[in-house]
């Protein structure tokens, strides 16, 4: 740390009950207040080298009050002693209250040449200055005079001074009695070849005020050599800094804002004001920060009850990088303290938006032969080359979109299973969810039933359509044997679902006989009609067959197939009950619920004959033979 003394004489300043006198064999004959402390002094060394006191004493002898004095009585007492020729020590901690008070007193070269003024400008440019962590602990100062050092600008230099170095190899930058250096002295060369890599600055400027800190960050942004990663990274460990409530306090922070208290409400405007700087600062480009620190993010602006612009900027930026979440990511609490809900869903919904409408809409398909057509006339214009190229970049980005969505489906499928335990969350809001995926981008609907299956256990109250409602999202046929079986059983499900799964896992135990070699006519009509129906090739055992995935969700909604015993035992006895439970085929839910519009899954019920216990009784003896067989 650089620092400066001025002066020779021993500092001979005392207490004497309510006063602060010099020892001088010279009676004082000047009293001055400042910042309510009553000086005696003498009018030769204080005149002489002070022009606002030689113009007080000449306007208004008796004015002895200096109102409003910057840095308070340690500037001033800095001040006198070096009138008084004593010995003062400047550096970074104290040069802005002793700049700001001598240019109160007006001790410029008008009155004495090389004054100190003069002095602490020398200082400041020459040494502090040049200095990293000099100029960090000044700028870090001007804190507590805000409109002086605007207008002395102290501020300015300091954060240009700062940039500066930002901007600069770190081997050019002294780092002596910095934070960033905590190594010895001959590994400095080690120290700094490292930290060429990295923000080595981060951890520095994160000491600075957000004010201070915005107008650094944009300084050095705006020098356009640091990488946006790096921004991003100092970004971070800022608000690691500054926002320690980013979750895990969620219930203190909500009592804080329902509080009355002042001080209460201030914090969390300042806290508030915080958060907007730093979403303000974020890099424009996509991977400058992770997927992870953003949701972290929206998280503190739901606790802080941030701007609803801020909310969308963090969430259209999330959506252009939502593969790299996870699922406790989007656990975002509610923005009211006093919610009902566990998490906030609409804000999810938001990103989903966002996420289909920046994404393309269709899977990565094959190009078309009048495409190729098109693009061979137009070599004329352009290599084939360059055709080649571009094209191979075409199929690159769709692929990679193509591969988001199917990442982003298994983690709503996730986070689905998640909100499902809420008892709170409506069923409107679980289906929205469920179905703002696109359907291509669901290899199977595993993780989608075990989310159903969830909703229905917390959800026992829903009422017969309901349940048929949020069934629909489903498709038996991208389910597993295991996630069949276990429906198969499910008392909670709706009779047609249950039928739905029976018809394609007998239809697949069927095909699956004499290694797939199967003939339509073996089957029975009405697997035929319901096979045709959805465009399934019996003799192909594969088209069917999808892996089971992984759940997230707890042992207790974990699948169990085990106790299962043969068709006559439990699984005929379940569908019997809800046989005569639901014996008839409710076709006001599709004309109430549909809003006039069939699924096509309930299509092929319409086509099944009337009578659905034989129909069940030929499923389990197709079943029966088929075991035989094997």
């Amino acid at each position: 740390m650089k620092f400066m003394k001025l002066g020779s004489r021993p500092d001979t300043f005392y207490t004497s009950e309510d006063l602060r006198c010099v020892s001088s064999e010279v009676s004082s004959d000047y009293t001055i207040e400042v910042s309510g402390s009553r000086y005696h002094l003498h009018k030769f060394p204080l005149l002489s080298k002070c022009l606002r006191l030689q113009r007080m004493c000449s306007e208004s002898p008796e004015s002895n009050q200096l109102p409003d004095f910057p840095g308070g009585v340690e500037a001033f007492e800095l001040c006198a002693k070096y009138c008084y020729g004593m010995t003062i020590t400047i550096s970074a901690y104290n040069i802005v209250a002793a700049r700001c008070a001598a240019e109160y007193l007006q001790m410029s070269e008008e009155v004495e040449k090389g004054n100190l003024v003069y002095k602490l400008e020398v200082f400041l440019n020459t040494c502090i200055l040049n200095g990293w962590r000099d100029s960090i602990v000044t700028l870090h100062t001007t804190k507590a005079f805000p409109l002086w050092s605007e207008d002395l600008a102290i501020t300015s230099r300091c954060i240009e001074a700062i940039a500066s170095k930002v901007l600069s190899h770190p081997s050019k930058v002294c780092l002596s009695h910095s934070h960033s250096r905590r190594v010895r002295d001959d590994d400095a060369s080690s120290n700094r070849a490292a930290a060429a890599n990295r923000g080595w600055w981060a951890e520095d400027i994160a000491e600075l005020g957000i004010d201070l800190y915005w107008r650094t960050m944009i300084a050095i942004k705006s020098g356009g050599k640091v990488p946006s990663s790096l921004i991003g990274d100092a970004l971070r460990v800022y608000a690691s800094k500054w926002l320690p409530t980013l979750q895990r306090n969620r219930k203190l922070v909500g009592k804080k804002e329902d509080s009355d208290s002042d001080s209460e409400t201030d914090v969390s405007s300042k806290h508030r004001l915080l958060l907007e700087s730093i979403i303000s600062l974020l890099p424009a480009e996509k991977a400058a920060v992770s997927c992870s620190f953003l949701l972290k993010l929206l998280k503190a602006a739901n606790i802080l009850n941030a701007s609803s612009s801020s909310k969308m900027e963090l969430a259209r930026r999330v959506a252009l990088q939502l593969e790299e979440a996870t699922v406790s990511d989007l656990l975002i609490p509610p923005t009211s303290y006093k919610s009902e809900m566990l998490y906030d869903v609409d804000i999810v919904a938001t990103i989903l938006e966002q996420f289909m409408i920046l994404g393309q809409t269709s899977p990565p398909t094959s190009p078309l032969r009048g495409k190729k057509g098109r693009m061979d006339r137009r070599q004329r214009s352009r290599s084939a080359e360059n055709i080649d190229l571009e094209f191979q970049e075409s199929r690159r980005s769709s692929s990679a979109s193509h591969s988001s969505k199917l990442k982003v489906a298994k983690l709503v499928d996730g986070y689905l299973q998640q909100i499902a335990r809420d008892v709170s969350l409506p069923l409107s809001k679980f289906v929205s969810l469920a179905e703002s995926v696109p359907e291509f981008s669901r290899l199977d609907h595993d993780d989608l039933y075990r989310a159903i299956d969830i909703y229905l256990k917390a959800h026992k109250n829903l009422n017969k359509s309901e349940r048929k409602r949020i069934c629909r999202v489903l498709d038996c046929k991208k389910l597993s044997m295991e996630a069949c079986m276990h429906a198969a059983q499910n008392e909670m499900l709706p009779l047609r679902v249950v039928v739905q799964v029976l018809f394609y896992e007998q239809a697949r135990a069927a095909a699956a006989t004499n290694n797939g070699e199967v003939k339509m006519t073996e089957l029975p009509s009405n697997i035929k009609a319901l096979l045709a129906a959805h465009n399934i090739d019996p003799s192909n055992p594969n088209a069917a067959a999808f892996s089971t995935t992984t759940s997230m969700a707890g042992p207790e909604d974990q699948w169990s197939v085990s106790g299962l015993k043969s068709p006559k035992s439990k699984l005929s006895g379940t569908l019997r009950s809800k046989l005569a439970e639901d014996e008839e085929i409710d076709e006001r839910f599709m004309n109430q619920e549909g809003g006039g519009r069939t699924p096509s899954r309930f299509k092929a019920f319409c086509a099944i004959p009337g009578r659905p216990k034989k129909m069940f009784s030929k499923f389990l003896s197709i079943n029966r033979n088929s075991n035989e067989k094997s």
